[in-house]
């Protein structure tokens, strides 16, 4: 057995792992690579380092577009085979995949008109509905705890990872050359004692963990300052009449807010604005939320069963066309606007910073990961001037950042996770999908923790199981 590492290796972005065991090529995740925007359109759309159509399954650990987002370009380029997820993941995958097509037809369109003024070739989008549609017809949709024998010597189970709805933590029993083998891949893990979603699940004791290590060395903000923060933000916005504008994955995080947001205006801890959800996605995605209340800690479940609602509340307009998206433009503050991306390289977001970045009484709120090299990126950076849609704008806008909202687990919320396990039985653990000076703090955290073995790789690097 071989596992062979191909994205998020040494970066966050761009998840997947491939498994070669008893001559069968299983993939898990198929995440699109998010960067300088030449380097990430050439990366996600060359497999060069299988043939996608040698490919037998995809294991798909959550919905997130640097998970999912690149396999219709994987299934264009030949895969036929079966893409297992959760229940909610799929459906989420319906939503998300759809609206990346979406937004790359529309984004190089707006690129190819600038390129046709100029007498250059026009670009062609990784790909389009018809692919999503053709995606979607292989996925098979398991719910956690189930066993499911994918083929003959290998089985598969999912756990909940606490991450989004429907993420999961990938447990492989793999049966080769008269040997056992248990395996697992924790997708992104989730933090414990956050709303809405359960805490991330103990699992079996393993052999050997892929692991991811987005905050490896960073330590998050409890959860509990989130609302005292958000309320700050929130009085000043409405002593200073300002826009705040939000950032925001339109999967897990937007929902989040909003249920943070509800909290607040019910305690009157800051006077209630206008709050508005421009992501035709975030609105769909909250709609799969209600659906999956299976999903839910017991806080959430007991909120629902009152018959209350923790995604809408007075004065919470979700935003579903572009017209109603350009009319924000007129709004006056104090207002907040939640859009996607969360990282803002694509979507209404753009749109947005680039009419209110320049206003001094304009705040910036970001609110989860931004990768490098990300216009979110920059803005943490307080970079100035910066490169929106093609034209460059002095920041003169407050920008804010929260860590107390991630969804991923801190350092040592990894550590106490890791610590779960048999130290004896673990034999190796693989940190993958965080930036490399993050995984060196994690690394030098487990060996001192007494983890006999933690491996760093690089993109290509393979490792043998025995």
């Amino acid at each position: 057995m071989k596992i062979e590492f191909i994205g998020a290796a040494q970066t966050v972005t761009g998840s997947m792992h491939l498994l070669h065991v008893n001559k069968r090529k299983i993939l898990l995740d198929c995440g699109m690579y998010q960067g300088k925007r030449k380097e990430a359109f050439e990366t996600n759309k060359t497999f060069d380092k299988f043939k996608p159509k040698e490919i037998d399954i995809v294991i798909l650990s959550h919905a997130h577009i640097d998970h999912a987002g690149n396999l219709p370009t994987l299934v264009k380029a030949g895969f036929n085979g079966t893409i297992y997820a959760t229940k909610a993941t799929r459906d989420l995958c319906t939503l998300l995949l759809t609206d990346c097509a979406h937004i790359q037809e529309r984004d190089i369109e707006y690129v190819n008109a600038r390129r046709i003024k100029q007498g250059k070739n026009p670009f062609e989008p990784l790909y389009d509905q018809k692919d999503v549609d053709n995606t979607m017809s292989l996925f098979k949709a398991v719910d956690y705890h189930t066993d499911i024998d994918i083929f003959d010597s290998i089985r598969l189970t999912f756990f909940d990872a606490g991450h989004i709805l429907g993420s999961s933590i990938v447990h492989l029993m793999i049966e080769e050359n008269g040997k056992t083998i248990s395996l697992a891949f924790s997708g992104d893990l989730g933090r414990p004692n956050l709303p809405i979603l359960r805490d991330p699940e103990k699992i079996p004791d393993i052999d050997y963990l892929i692991c991811e290590s987005t905050y490896g060395g960073r330590f998050h903000d409890s959860y509990n300052l989130s609302g005292e923060k958000m309320a700050e933000v929130l009085n000043k916005a409405v002593k200073q009449k300002s826009k705040i504008i939000v950032p925001s994955f339109s999967v897990g995080r937007t929902q989040e807010l909003v249920y943070l947001l509800n909290e607040i205006f019910e305690q009157k801890k800051a006077p209630r604005i206008p709050i508005y959800v421009d992501s035709p996605l975030s609105v769909n995605a909250t709609q799969v939320f209600r659906e999956h209340s299976e999903c839910f800690d017991f806080e959430t479940s007991r909120y629902i069963l009152k018959h209350q609602d923790p995604f809408g509340f007075s004065q919470l307009n979700y935003v579903k066309n572009v017209t109603e998206s350009k009319n924000l433009n007129k709004v006056p503050g104090p207002c907040m606007i939640i859009s996607s991306s969360g990282m803002a390289e694509a979507g209404r977001i753009q749109h947005h910073l680039a009419n209110n970045i320049s206003n001094p009484k304009s705040i910036i709120l970001i609110v989860g990961y931004c990768a490098e090299y990300t216009l979110g990126r920059k803005l943490v950076e307080k970079v100035t001037p910066l490169s929106i849609l093609g034209d460059e704008y002095d920041v003169k806008a407050e920008v804010i950042v929260f860590n107390s909202l991630s969804a991923h687990a801190d350092s040592n919320e990894l550590l106490h996770y890791l610590n779960t396990f048999d130290k004896k039985q673990l034999k190796t653990i693989f940190l993958v999908h965080g930036d490399n000076d993050q995984q060196l703090k994690l690394k030098e955290r487990l060996l001192a923790d007494n983890f006999s073995n933690v491996e760093i790789p690089a993109r290509g690097n393979v490792f043998e199981i025995n």
